[in-house]
This record gives C-alpha cells, structure tokens and sequence, in this order.
C-alpha cells in the first residue's frame, strides 16, 4: 500500500533550537482531503481501499496552484512539469516554467544553467510502486493561501510520471518532509529551508488526521494546534536520524500481557511514515501478531453485519526510547470483515476477526524489524515533529464528532461497507456480548 518510500539516483542551515514558544511565529496550518482509491482484484471487483491525504501549495510568480501529498517518508518537493505530456501528467495541474518570473533553470547542485546549454542534468526518483524522472528548477514554494509562507527552493519538476500510482489519485505533487538523507540536497529539503529563510520559526511541524470522513484533518508548520491534543506532547527521540526517516526505537511491544519475542531485546524500530495507508510490521513478526490478535467473532450475528473494528480486543501497546507510550485499539488495526477460520485438527470452522498489517522487508540498517507507522497510527495521535531535536512527540488526538470544515473526502465507499480501508460508520461502541480472546 505504500507508495511514497522513495529513493534516488542522479544523473550528468541554523535551526533555532533556542527558539521558546512564545517568541515563534504563529503556526501555519493546512488543511488536509482524504481521497479512497479501489483496490481491484483480476476479476476488476473492489476488494480493499488505498488512502491519500493531500493539500494545497503555490509556486512561483504570479502563483500556481497545486496539490501535493505531505510526506514524511520521502526528502524532496516534486512536481509534473508542462512539458511531460503523458496521460498521467495530463490528469494533473502542471508546473509552467515559463509563466513563472521567479523561477531559475538549475543543475542538481542549484548552479544556473547557462542558455546555451543543450543537456540538463536529471533526476530518476523511485517509490514503492513508480518513479519520477524530472529535471531542476528553483522557484518560490509557498503553504496557504492567504498570508502564505513562502520559501526559496530548489524542486524537481517531472518530466516522465510512471501510471501506478500516481495516475491513480488526485493530487498532483508531493512534498517530502523527510530528513538530510532522503533529499538530493539540504537546499531541497521544504521545511528545513523554511526554517533556515525565517528564523524565528518554530523548528516543528504536525500533523492531525480526523477520525471521520467528514471532520478537517490539517498539518501545521512551527508548531501543534493544542486543540487538537488531549495531552502534553511526550517525545522520542529519533534512531539513526543520519539515515533520513522519522525513525524511533521501540523498547517493547506488549499484546495484552504478552511481549513480542521478536522485540523483547529493544532492538525494533518505527518509521512515522504520512505516505502509507496501514500498519506495517516485520514480516518475520507478522504470523505472530496476527495470531496474538485474534478474536473470535460474535456468534449467532449475520457476518454481513459484523465490524470487528467493534468487536472487543487487545490493544497492541508500543513502548519507546525516552518513555512515551503508543497504544493502538481494536479499531485502528483489525481487518473490518471477519473471515472464516477451518481448524485443520477436526476440520471445523468458526468466524474470526484478524488484523489488517502489512508484511514490511527492509534491509539494515534501517530494517529487517521495522514497523511503518502510517494512517492507522496518525489517526489515532497528533503527531509533531521537531528538526532542530530530531525527536517525534505523540499526543492522543482530541475528535470531535461534529463535521469540521468545508473539505471533504473524494471516492468514499459507500456507507456501512465492510472492505479493507473503508471508513468506520460513527463513532465505535464496543459490543458488550464479544469477550476479547486469542486464538
């Protein structure tokens, strides 16, 4: 399901760490729409939903309008350009490098162009399920339309789009929030350049993702909406942050009472990824946890009327360096349809509800025991993350159950389905005739 975990191959800044709160400029923050893309099997039926959140930025004067997916998995801002004329290009606004007045043609080391150059240095970006291929610029990049901030930036402006996935969902760009390692240059990076160009700055963004389709979920620049936190911000601070990712050190993982063998010497780790739809975990942690978290699912109940996203269980409980706690409930991680389960001992068959994870296999030193922190993490905790500390703080989030804002959710299914990645129907009410179980 993840689709912006990018690396790169090329072709021929002060932080205000002693900034205090009370002197930063006041945050900047964006809102957030959710698009639902099908899954489709051979026989192209639904059977599972894939999720984007994206917003709004400018570039370049006077300004153009874009949407880009803010991604914390990836290190540079892309955008498709006027001169890629594919059919995936076509289906999204595209950058015009010649209406821009602001913008410079520049090699990958920001050194201007001469005129009379005929060759370009390029760019291949590869993600989970495509790769860009784009040429350099250096335009302004500004969040907000009104009172907008801007930066200074060098952006790779795509010139081939591969279909998959980016034919697939509606925003146009993507902006990568990773750290040093993910970028081609600290001069690409968006928010360490909007730090370094306003110093007074607080040195955090965050991110909040509604728990319903129709509540606002925004990200924020130079701090957190407290309003949007039901606690004070515990922090982790980061593991090899030389290696690019908001990546933290997991001490332990409990499933109830039990401690994942597979982590019980400290040495998992989590990357906190807002490109990825699910919860990733180790795929030699996966039988086990999938096991761990079994449950059996309410009998004598017609199956099509089953969420076992409500249906009681254990909590998978996640214990960091520095002290803070990630808790993740039934709902965030089950699978929304129970299956049916045949005992190969006697044969017999029972309905089940299980997790919803996906298998994850990284190399080191990043991998092989990582886990991938994506929407099911994000919707549950207000998530904020500080440059200048290299630290990532978790507060539960605070939900309203009122609608929120004017934007709304693209390709929803339709309510009450039960597929993977469609949405919950309300507010969860656990049902008090399931007792929590493992099988």
């Amino acid at each position: 399901m993840r689709f912006l975990f990018a690396a790169v191959l090329l072709f021929s800044l002060p932080l205000a760490q002693g900034l205090r709160d009370e002197d930063a400029l006041p945050i900047k923050s964006i809102p957030l729409q959710k698009q639902y893309v099908p899954v489709m099997n051979k026989d192209n039926k639904t059977v599972a939903y894939k999720t984007a959140y994206f917003g709004e930025i400018q570039v370049g004067t006077p300004p153009q309008p874009f949407t880009v997916v803010f991604d914390t998995g990836s290190g540079n801002v892309i955008l498709p350009r006027t001169s890629c004329n594919s059919e995936t290009c076509a289906k999204h606004r595209r950058y015009d490098r010649g209406s821009s007045t602001s913008a410079s043609d520049i090699k990958h080391d920001g050194e201007l162009i001469d005129p009379k150059d005929t060759d370009q240095d390029q760019v291949v970006i590869s993600f989970g399920t495509g790769k860009v291929t784009g040429t350099f610029i250096k335009d302004d990049v500004c969040v907000g339309r009104t009172e907008a901030k801007c930066v200074d930036l060098r952006v790779v402006s795509a010139i081939e789009m591969t279909p998959d996935p980016f034919s697939h969902f509606a925003f146009d760009g993507v902006m990568g929030l990773g750290l040093d390692a993910l970028r081609l240059a600290k001069e690409f990076g968006f928010f360490s350049e909007m730090v370094a160009q306003n110093p007074q700055m607080l040195p955090q963004f965050s991110v909040f993702l509604s728990r319903h389709d129709d509540g606002q979920s925004m990200i924020s620049f130079g701090g957190h909406d407290k309003s949007k936190a039901t606690s004070e911000i515990e922090w982790a601070p980061l593991a090899m942050p030389e290696l690019g990712y908001w990546l933290v050190q997991i001490k332990q993982i409990r499933i109830g009472d039990t401690v994942l063998d597979d982590c019980a010497n400290g040495d998992c780790r989590a990357i906190v990824d807002t490109g990825t739809s699910l919860l990733g975990v180790p795929k030699d942690s996966s039988r086990s946890l999938h096991r761990l978290l079994a449950r059996p699912a309410p009998s004598g109940v017609d199956p099509s009327q089953i969420d076992c996203r409500q249906v009681p269980g254990l909590s998978i409980d996640f214990e960091l360096e520095g002290g803070a706690l990630v808790s993740l409930p039934v709902e965030t991680y089950s699978r929304p349809a129970p299956i049916n389960l045949t005992s190969p001992s006697d044969n017999s068959s029972s309905l089940v509800c299980r997790s919803l994870l996906l298998p994850v296999s990284m190399p080191a030193p990043v991998g092989p025991k990582v886990f991938i922190w994506g929407e099911p993490v994000l919707r549950r905790y207000l998530t904020v993350y500080d440059t200048a500390k290299k630290q990532v703080g978790f507060s539960v989030a605070r939900h309203t159950e009122e609608p929120e804002g004017q934007v709304h959710s693209i390709g929803a299914p339709t309510e009450g389905s039960l597929l993977a990645g469609a949405p919950l129907a309300g507010a969860v009410k656990p049902r008090s005739n399931a007792e929590a179980a493992v099988v």
